[in-house]
């Protein structure tokens, strides 16, 4: 039986004025009831599109059609074959631009919840065989190292676990999970999920080295040999701030959103126990539009502030963040500020932020991005009184690992130089994810893992 309801089953969320000031997770996720329901909107279609929109090629009709029968842990059985993190994919991926971008429910009406059905097969595995013994794979006798313990090299250590090969995670920070952790905040992506994904891991036999900064520590060539690694997996994501070199950036007030979010998710500031130094601000700027930007704002939000703005050059239509964070934001209050630009940032005489002077834009002809270019509307300039900005425009690579391993070269990005393979030009190197390709989705970074190990796979087999 199909259920043609055009739209997807509501998703159980806090009242926004709750939410807004606390840190538990916004969404509580499907009912049984409700998953099956949804699951049975899945029209089965014979090609099955929803899969071409996933980097890690889930069979999504598959899973779905098990929820439909209720089976509910064949569902989460099904994702696990090719997702490594079903619990955080379906709480964190752009299923909007991928999967559910391609469902044919979305012609006339919405698509079928994927990720949301997801989210429910993962969370109710984790209810009834949460305990489950993990037994290791048998070691086929090899050695693979992996430089970075964010989704790129979570997948990449999970897939080669299973294959047999001994596996060591090094870690530049005291946890592992990368962005899962430093970056998302708790109210959209628990950490104790990041945890029992780590910890099912350490159950397959993967080992974690955390505070090791490869590049200072030791050198991809130094564990190679000198440690015995026959190949090594670099995904270590972009993870430097960019800055807009305006007047004014230096003052006393303006951080990184990458900062400000490491604080509050790494190192606790949300909580009272903790005393971590953060700056807690009435009237705050976020400037920027994507996901780390909502992510920001929300938070800024929880830690106290009455007024957040999100200032964006371009319009609506153009932000590049999911509808679903930019709703959530909305709700929650966060003051939208579209069609905007910061030239300077203000501040007083002990050079504390006093507040962001701006233009007004309006869109000319599409750049090179196919968006429409945003030009400035002269003798528009105001000041907006803020007394923090947060600056959250984008990262870029660290170029540690390139500038300390032999001949790695890079592509013109500036990343990591990899093949569809990932393989780099150096025999028995791989990297992928964000060192690659600059900053993108989980997702993305997750199949670059997943690529990276097939790739280590067939390498080490000949």
């Amino acid at each position: 039986m199909i259920n043609l309801v055009r739209e997807k089953n509501p998703m159980p969320e806090q009242a926004p004025d709750v939410r807004n000031k606390n840190f538990l997770e916004v969404s509580s996720g499907y009912t049984e009831e409700m998953a099956i329901n949804e699951a049975m909107r899945c029209l089965k279609c014979r090609k099955k599109p929803c899969m071409s929109g996933c980097p890690v090629m889930v069979k999504i009709p598959d899973f779905i059609a098990k929820i439909a029968e209720g089976e509910f842990e064949a569902a989460y059985q099904i994702i696990s074959e090719t997702s490594s993190l079903p619990a955080i994919c379906g709480r964190v991926c752009p299923q909007e631009n991928q999967c559910e971008g391609k469902c044919v429910h979305g012609v006339k009406g919405e698509p079928v919840a994927i990720g949301r059905l997801e989210r429910f097969a993962a969370d109710w595995h984790a209810e009834h065989y949460g305990d489950e013994e993990i037994k290791p794979a048998e070691s086929n006798g090899h050695k693979v190292a992996v430089i970075g313990a964010g989704p790129a090299g979570l997948a990449c250590a999970g897939d080669l676990i299973n294959k047999g090969y001994e596996v060591t995670v090094y870690e530049s920070l005291h946890k592992t999970g990368g962005v899962l952790v430093y970056g998302i905040p708790q109210f959209r992506l628990p950490k104790e999920i990041v945890a029992a994904e780590v910890a099912k891991l350490e159950a397959k036999g993967v080992k974690f080295v955390t505070n090791a900064i490869v590049g200072r520590a030791i050198t991809v060539d130094e564990l190679m040999k000198e440690e015995g690694y026959e190949s090594v997996f670099i995904g270590t994501g972009a993870g430097l701030p960019s800055f807009m070199k305006i007047p004014g950036e230096n003052l006393l007030g303006v951080c990184s959103a990458n900062e400000y979010l490491t604080r509050i998710n790494l190192m606790k500031a949300y909580l009272p126990e903790y005393d971590t130094p953060i700056q807690h601000a009435d009237k705050i700027a976020v400037v920027g539009g994507g996901n780390v930007a909502m992510d920001a704002a929300r938070c800024a939000k929880r830690m106290g502030a009455s007024e957040v703005y999100i200032i964006y050059r371009r319009s609506m239509d153009e932000l590049p963040a999911r509808a679903e964070e930019v709703h959530h934001a909305m709700e929650e209050g966060i003051i939208f500020k579209l069609l905007t630009n910061p030239v300077a940032i203000k501040g007083d005489e002990g050079g504390h932020v006093t507040g962001i002077e701006c233009v007004n834009m309006e869109l000319g002809e599409p750049d090179a991005s196919g968006r429409r270019r945003p030009v400035v509307i002269e003798g528009s300039n105001h000041v907006v009184p803020v007394d923090m900005v947060i600056m959250s425009i984008g990262t870029k690579l660290n170029t540690l690992i390139l500038d300390t391993t032999d001949e790695l070269a890079a592509n013109e990005r500036g990343g990591i130089g990899a093949d569809a393979s990932a393989a780099t030009n150096r025999p028995g190197i791989f990297a992928g994810g964000d060192a690659v390709t600059g900053a993108a989705t989980v997702i993305k970074a997750m199949g670059a893992g997943k690529t990276a190990a097939a790739g280590i796979d067939e390498y080490l087999s000949k």
